[in-house]
């Protein structure tokens, strides 16, 4: 066996090498290219973002805000939304999707000083939530005697109550490790 004599030599090498770079280079600057042409139509996108964003409509703005926000708390807002249409006191909206046992998601509790005013805070709500949610109560009662009148959207439970009786049972002391949701009204 002949040994071949033939010698690679340097020079080849470093071409290999070179072609190898070249290509390495072409890659990254096609990708530099690409990114940098993604770049202008980012800054015009978040551009037509913000100028939407600015010129959007309460409507819309109020759109937003219920895509973020789940069922059952929109529903539980609403139903404090129309005790407050009525002046209804000591509004209180108690999560309690985290307590074991809990007969609803929510409750929401309100006073009355008197039993036209206990009647007139549920048929707000009622009014409040139809309007806004189109949905009706599942079950309702306490209107023979309006000292505490419940109605069940099964998901959540509004109690108005007379203050007297609201004293008396105590529903917020009942369910103390519930966590209370914020209520202000418009």
């Amino acid at each position: 066996m002949a040994k071949s004599t033939e010698k690679i030599t340097p020079v080849k090498k470093t071409t290999a090498k070179k072609v190898a770079v070249k290509k390495t280079t072409a890659k990254k600057t096609a990708a530099k290219k690409t990114t940098e042409e993604e770049k202008p139509v980012a800054k015009k996108a978040a551009a037509k973002k913000v100028t939407a964003s600015k010129t959007a409509t309460p409507a819309t703005k109020k759109a937003k805000v219920v895509e973020i926000m789940d069922e059952g708390t929109l529903l539980a807002l609403t139903v404090a939304q129309g005790m407050f249409e009525k002046k209804a006191e000591d509004i209180r909206v108690l999560d309690m999707r985290k307590i074991p046992g809990a007969s609803a998601d929510f409750f929401v509790i309100s006073s009355a000083s008197n039993d036209k005013q206990v009647e007139a805070i549920s048929r707000s709500l009622e009014d409040e939530v139809k309007k806004h949610l189109n949905q009706s109560p599942w079950h309702r009662e306490g209107y023979e005697n309006l000292e505490w009148v419940l109605t069940d959207y099964i998901d959540v439970v509004a109690h108005v109550f007379q203050k007297e009786q609201r004293d008396f049972y105590d529903i917020e002391g009942l369910w103390g490790d519930a966590i209370e949701i914020p209520f202000k009204g418009k």
